[in-house]
């Protein structure tokens, strides 16, 4: 087991008190699905800073401009809340911006190098997971427990900056707004950022639903014990696609089925689809979902600004057969995912916020996900993850935690190059060798020829 030691444990608090503490910020539909499962965690990998002055000094100047940040996005400084209707037995929830306090970890990491994160294509999980707060907490517990916790982790060349945050309060597009007003604060000052404010109105369901959304459960009901699915046996591993690869299976798309709107991505998706069903061995008969998650915030109307502070994601299902799938070219499986993509509508999206209302289901990784033929894709190429720089440099990777942990995941960022991607895939071990080894799916990778070691390093 990897020795990292935690060295304090403190509550960091906006730095100011206004008239914001005795807020309410309602759960949306979209919010209140994913109140059973667990904390967003992701992580950026840094150099240690080159001045020693700065170096010593880094934890308290991270501390100093959390705490400023959080004026600014002083809901994640507080609490959910729930409110029991016992005469109808149904339950609401709210933020309560009562400034409580985020979390914030110092912890060592003696024996760890940035090598060892950065080394093996198999994601070190040993190491990777004890470098986030909040590991197996559940977004109901946000009722006792920070919405936001930070773990700053010293290895012996490097930093580390994981960031657990209640995935009912934000999504990844929230997630990252935060950690680039983070960052700016940090290198820049609160007077000199480029990022703008938060948006927290909900005034875009009005006309859809009314707040609170009234769950028809029991407080209990809602937080009852869940059975975590076990992912021991599971292994992650990061697959980086370079520009120009990208571009080829873009093209090789498009020029398959005669058109030019499908997307890089969409190519990348349905590169990896095909791969990962090939590698499953499955019946062809058997039906196999893709689950896409396709952010909202443009596709309402009024569209919603992009510093919305909430979840706006949903997810479109893509259906196939394995051997349809296998059968049809690269270009026929990205016209699938383009095509329900963009079924996604504004009125889809309004009609599906008005009947989850009627009939709430949860999401938890106890889901068709975690089934032996289902993928699911989150995140984005498109967040701003590698301009996060807090006064001493760019960050040389970024990391998901233990959360993202579950068969089928795929969870997209952007490359350190520019137009670049990274896809960290969470498969069997047998699904990844079977990968390793189809010819098809190898040729685009940019370690093309580089062997994936399954092991990950190895602990001193």
């Amino acid at each position: 087991m990897t020795q990292i030691r935690h060295i304090s444990t403190s509550t960091i608090q906006p730095t100011i008190e206004n008239d914001h503490l005795a807020r309410r910020i309602q759960l949306t539909p979209c919010d209140l699905q994913l109140i059973q499962i667990y904390y967003n965690q992701k992580g950026l990998l840094f150099h240690k800073p080159a001045d020693q002055e700065q170096s010593n000094n880094l934890v308290q100047h991270l501390k100093a401009s959390l705490s400023r940040t959080l004026d600014i996005f002083y809901p994640l400084a507080g609490r959910l809340a729930p409110i029991e209707n016992e005469d109808n037995n149904t339950t609401c929830f709210f933020i309560n911006c009562n400034g409580a306090g985020a979390q914030f970890v110092h912890a060592t990491a003696d024996c760890v190098k940035v090598a060892d994160i950065l080394g093996p294509l198999c994601i070190p999980d040993e190491i990777v997971y004890h470098l986030f707060p909040l590991n197996a907490v559940r977004n109901y517990e946000g009722i006792s427990k920070p919405l936001l916790a930070v773990q700053v982790t010293e290895l012996v060349d490097g930093i580390f900056i994981g960031c657990s945050i209640n995935h009912a309060v934000v999504d990844g597009t929230s997630f990252w707004h935060f950690f680039n007003t983070w960052s700016e604060i940090s290198s820049a000052g609160c007077n000199n950022i480029s990022q703008p404010p938060p948006f927290f109105g909900r005034q875009f369901l009005d006309s859809v639903i009314d707040l609170p959304v009234q769950l028809p459960f029991s407080y209990g009901e809602i937080t009852r014990k869940l059975v975590r699915r076990s992912s021991e046996s599971l292994q992650r591993v990061l697959f980086h696609f370079s520009k120009q690869k990208v571009a080829e299976l873009k093209s090789k798309a498009n020029a398959e089925i005669g058109i030019n709107n499908i997307s890089s991505l969409q190519a990348l998706m349905a590169h990896l689809w095909r791969a990962a069903t090939r590698s499953r061995n499955l019946n062809p008969d058997q039906e196999i979902i893709y689950r896409v998650m396709v952010g909202l915030r443009q596709r309402l109307k009024p569209p919603l600004p992009e510093e919305y502070l909430g979840n706006a994601v949903k997810a479109v299902l893509v259906k196939s057969t394995a051997g349809e799938l296998l059968h049809h070219g690269l270009g026929w499986a990205a016209l699938q995912i383009k095509e329900q993509i963009a079924s996604l509508t504004a009125d889809e999206a309004r009609k599906s916020l008005e009947e989850w209302v009627k009939t709430p289901i949860f999401v938890s990784n106890i889901s068709n996900i975690s089934t032996s033929s289902a993928l699911l894709t989150g995140s984005s190429p498109r967040f701003n993850v590698f301009g996060n720089d807090f006064g001493w440099g760019r960050p040389l990777a970024v990391r998901s935690g233990a959360a993202d942990k579950t068969n089928g995941r795929l969870t997209v960022f952007p490359g350190a190059e520019e137009g670049s991607i990274d896809v960290e895939a969470c498969l069997f071990p047998e699904a990844l060798q079977a990968m390793k080894d189809d010819k098809e799916f190898m040729e685009v990778m940019l370690h093309q020829g580089r062997s994936i070691d399954f092991e990950g390093p190895r602990q001193k």
